[in-house]
């Protein structure tokens, strides 16, 4: 009884904080081919615009310092690491792969290493701070070029402020939360190469795809929330979602000396948005071990909520199935996942459906995603436990 109490209690506080957070998030990515990747929101997961030529900015993913034996105290910081890693290569036009690229090797390769660093303050029993900054890793090579691209830098940094719905201290076996956060334009947006394409006309300067400048070029508002539910004493149920809110049109930066086509001449600054949901399930025999399996929907809209939607965006989305774990021990929590594409959709963007035309994108097979997170400062906190899983309150007691 007592081994199934401190399981109960462990779970009774996995609340599940997705990036996104990652939660497009608590970065700013998301995951469907080949568009921009680093910013950063609201912490343990993080947000990433698109897989490879949608964009990618989040490593968000299932986790939160709740899952650390019970809620955040007043007083008390969570200090997070997010990884997300992809690698994308399969063309989609719509739903259909375009299988003849891989087969003629035309294929465009995007290779996206993204870190989140998030540091959260609970400032009272219910309302938190978040700042979160990424750091972005990519490449990009077409298979048939001589050259491969590359980008490293800090991404879009972001603030942003998170509240329970109810008090956390009388309601543990579930709760749900809003955030509200705004992204900065810190990262760079026009990180250019000096690359040789081998025709003679020796080494020159070339702007990066956008799918792998580490920033949007642009201010965001980003809106999140998280919410779980207990089913049992060892299993619990989560949905976490954020939606990234881009008010500016395009980025200004003028994608080749060449383009004369007035609706994609600039890079557009687009929306993103993450949605996952699923269930938690606590290993009795290994303590602090909770394995998670739920699904997970992240792209980049054709339409921006805000302002307009023209310029050059890659739209689309991508659906996969998450197999993951958390293991907590004391004030530790390391949380990893992988995500496999089980739908990839490359929709139309504005400049598609005026022209009549309908452009391709790469997507990744699989999302990896890690992050590590340490709580310190404040008093320890205990979580209450239900009536139900307090192995003070069993059958002994006389009540049932």
């Amino acid at each position: 009884m007592k081994q199934s109490g401190e399981v109960g209690e462990m779970l009774r506080f996995v609340a599940i904080r997705d990036n996104l957070k990652d939660i497009i998030f608590s970065t700013t990515l998301s995951a469907a081919g080949c568009a921009a990747v680093a910013s950063g929101l609201f912490v343990p997961a993080q947000t990433v615009r698109a897989q490879g030529c949608i964009i990618a900015r989040s490593a968000a993913q299932i986790s939160g310092p709740e899952s650390g034996g019970g809620y955040l105290s007043p007083g008390e910081w969570d200090f997070s690491v997010g990884y997300r890693h992809q690698y994308s290569f399969r063309h989609f036009v719509g739903d259909v792969e375009q299988k003849q690229r891989i087969q003629l090797g035309t294929e465009v390769m995007n290779k996206i290493n993204l870190l989140n660093f998030n540091l959260t303050y609970q400032a009272t029993p219910r309302f938190s701070f978040t700042f979160s900054g990424p750091l972005l890793l990519a490449s990009r090579r077409s298979n048939n070029s001589p050259y491969t691209t590359t980008a490293q830098g800090v991404g879009d940094i972001s603030i942003g402020a998170q509240g329970w719905v109810w008090d956390p201290r009388e309601n543990s076996r579930g709760n749900v939360a809003f955030g509200f956060g705004v992204s900065l334009p810190s990262g760079r947006d026009n990180v250019r190469n000096t690359v040789d394409a081998l025709n003679g006309k020796g080494p020159q300067s070339i702007l990066l795809d956008y799918s792998i400048q580490p920033g949007t070029g642009g201010y965001g508002i980003t809106f999140q929330w998280q919410s779980f539910k207990n089913l049992n004493g060892s299993t619990q149920a989560y949905f976490n979602g954020n939606y990234f809110a881009t008010p500016q049109n395009t980025n200004g930066v003028l994608r080749s000396s060449t383009s004369t086509n007035p609706l994609t001449m600039y890079n557009s600054i687009s929306d993103q948005y993450l949605m996952e949901a699923g269930v938690a399930k606590a290993i009795s025999k290994v303590r602090g071990l909770t394995l998670t399996f739920g699904p997970r929907w992240e792209g980049v809209p054709a339409k921006d909520l805000i302002g307009d939607s023209l310029g050059f965006r890659r739209p689309g989305y991508a659906v996969s199935v998450a197999p993951g774990f958390q293991y907590v021990r004391g004030r530790n929590l390391l949380t990893v996942s992988v995500g496999k594409a089980i739908l990839r959709d490359r929709t139309r963007s504005v400049p598609d459906r005026i022209s009549g035309g309908h452009g391709d994108a790469a997507f990744a097979d699989y999302v990896w995603l890690g992050s590590y997170s340490i709580r310190f400062g404040g008093r320890i906190h205990k979580p209450r436990l239900d009536p139900d899983l307090d192995p003070r309150h069993s059958n002994t007691t006389g009540t049932n």
